[in-house]
This record gives C-alpha cells, sequence and structure tokens, in this order.
C-alpha cells in the first residue's frame, strides 16, 4: 500500500474507535433510537445531490436494514444501558467470526484450517467475557449488543451482491433507506413532542457528537473504507480494523476511566488474537456445488 493509504486506513480506525466515545457522550442527551437516526440522517445528506445507484429496493433495503439499522441500533442500546464503551468495540468487530461462518453458508467458502482456529479462539474470548457479564451491566443489555456483530456480519454478506457501484453513493443510499424506518421508530417509542424537545433543546456537545458519528464516522470514514477495499486486496486492508478496539478502548479509559478485570481484559485480547488470526489467514476455498 502506498504510505498515504496507510495512513488513511489508520485514520478510518481512529475515527471508528472514537465515534464509540461520542456516541456514548450524545446518549446522556438522545435515546439510543434518536440518535442512531440523526446519524444516517446527516450521513445521507449526500443524497440530495447523487442518484440512487443501480441497486434493486430490496437489496438496498436489506443491507441497511443488517449493516446499518441492526448493527448501530444494538451497539446504541448496549451503550445506553451499561455496557462499557471498550467492551462494546471489541464486541462489534466480533463480526470476523460471524461474517466467516454466514459466507461458509451462503457462498460455500469454507474456512482454511488457520481461520478456523481463529474462530474457535475468538468464541472462547467471547465465553470469557460473558463470564463477567451481569455485574456492571444486564445479561440483556450484552444479549441486545450481540445482535449488533450478527447484523453487521449478515450486511457483509448482503453487501456482495452490490458491487460494480460507486461505494459513495451507495452508502449514501444506504444511510437514507436507515434514517427513515429509524425516525419512525423513534416517534412511536418516544413520542413526537420528546424527540422535539430533543432536538430543540440539543447542546453544542451533542451536535459535535452527532456531526463526529454522522458525517465523519459514518459518511467520511466509511466511503475512505470502501476505497481501499476498492484499490487494494482485502488481506491488506481489513486487517486495519483490529486497531478499532484498542483505539476505542484506550479513548473510553482516558475519558470514562473505564477499567477492565482480569477475566474480562483476558476475554477482549483472546477475542482480538482470534479477529487477527482470522483476517491474517489465506482465503477460504469455495467447495463445489452439488447437484
Amino acid at each position: 500500500m502506498k504510505p498515504a493509504d496507510i495512513l488513511i486506513a489508520i485514520l478510518v480506525a481512529v475515527i471508528w474507535g472514537l465515534a464509540f466515545v461520542a456516541s456514548r457522550i450524545a446518549l446522556d442527551e438522545f435515546s439510543p433510537e434518536l440518535m442512531t437516526a440523526m446519524r444516517f440522517t446527516i450521513a445521507a445528506v449526500p443524497c440530495l445531490f447523487i442518484r440512487k445507484p443501480k441497486v434493486a429496493w430490496s437489496l438496498l433495503i436489506a443491507i441497511s436494514f443488517t449493516l446499518f439499522l441492526g448493527q448501530f441500533l444494538s451497539q446504541a442500546y448496549g451503550i445506553a444501558h451499561g455496557v462499557p464503551v471498550g467492551l462494546t468495540s471489541v464486541v462489534v468487530q466480533s463480526q470476523a467470526l460471524f461474517t466467516i461462518g454466514f459466507a461458509a453458508i451462503a457462498f460455500r467458502e469454507r474456512p482454511t484450517p488457520v481461520q478456523t482456529l481463529g474462530i474457535v479462539i475468538a468464541a472462547i474470548g467471547l465465553l470469557m467475557i460473558c463470564g463477567t457479564v451481569g455485574y456492571d451491566f444486564s445479561v440483556g443489555a450484552f444479549a441486545v449488543l450481540m445482535i449488533a456483530p450478527v447484523s453487521f456480519a449478515v450486511g457483509n454478506v448482503l453487501l456482495r451482491g452490490a458491487r460494480g457501484v460507486p461505494m459513495f453513493d451507495l452508502f449514501a443510499w444506504l444511510c437514507l433507506a436507515t434514517a427513515v424506518p429509524l425516525f419512525a421508530l423513534t416517534l412511536v417509542v418516544n413520542g413526537p413532542t420528546p424527540t422535539w424537545q430533543s432536538l430543540v433543546h440539543m447542546s453544542l456537545t451533542g451536535l459535535i457528537c452527532l456531526l463526529l458519528i454522522g458525517a465523519i464516522s459514518t459518511s467520511i470514514a466509511y466511503w475512505l473504507w470502501g476505497r481501499l477495499l476498492r484499490d487494494y486486496p482485502t488481506a491488506q486492508v481489513v486487517p486495519f480494523a483490529l486497531l478499532v478496539p484498542f483505539v476505542g478502548s484506550a479513548a473510553s479509559s482516558i475519558v470514562f476511566g473505564e477499567r477492565f478485570g482480569p477475566l474480562r481484559l483476558a476475554g477482549m485480547l483472546t477475542v482480538i488474537g482470534g479477529i487477527a488470526v482470522m483476517v491474517l489467514a489465506k482465503r477460504p476455498q469455495v467447495l463445489p456445488k452439488t447437484a
């Protein structure tokens, strides 16, 4: 990779890691539904200037409901109900485990022995984290958070059906397809008046956090990441995502004083280690289709 693109990959990972902290701060003012709706409303602004890419509405909606709505709404709910930011960033990145599994089912991509080892390591790490649940946050909050990596993985698989379209245009319209149902959900769950009051009385801090997670983390960072994936092999780009949980955990420790017990810290490091093994392994083999 060119030095400039390496810096871009690192920058994207840092932005995504800091976005977890910004989300936690924004949730002091907004409900999970409203914050997530605002995130994608801001990111969907480019739709005013660009046409919808040549992707079927059914596929566009399916990707938006998994890759964006399911992932980020469950993530916001988990953080709002006490799941630490650093732990959240690790759990979300466990999507690599589920992506390989779903790809094996959908595309008959058999994981290599090394990838299988990575899956086992990451799964052990998740089980170690599960052993710490129930002390500083509820089992229910953690269960909802686990929807995030599963939705992320399903969205990754569905995204393969949208190859060949401009990445920036695609993600802008995915954000629009996400924002509309999220605002409807916000009005149903929170009510029109509380929703309006939250927006009218938004603080400067809340606005900055929304701009960070909407315009920078969602719109710009995803576009930069997509450009890197377009220009370089996946194996060269994806490992940079391993920086996200480290940035998220370090930032959370500094901003919120987040600390990890021995078992949880060991579990988080084990998950990251398993993910590293998976993403650095060779590409899985495609099984022959049976008659």
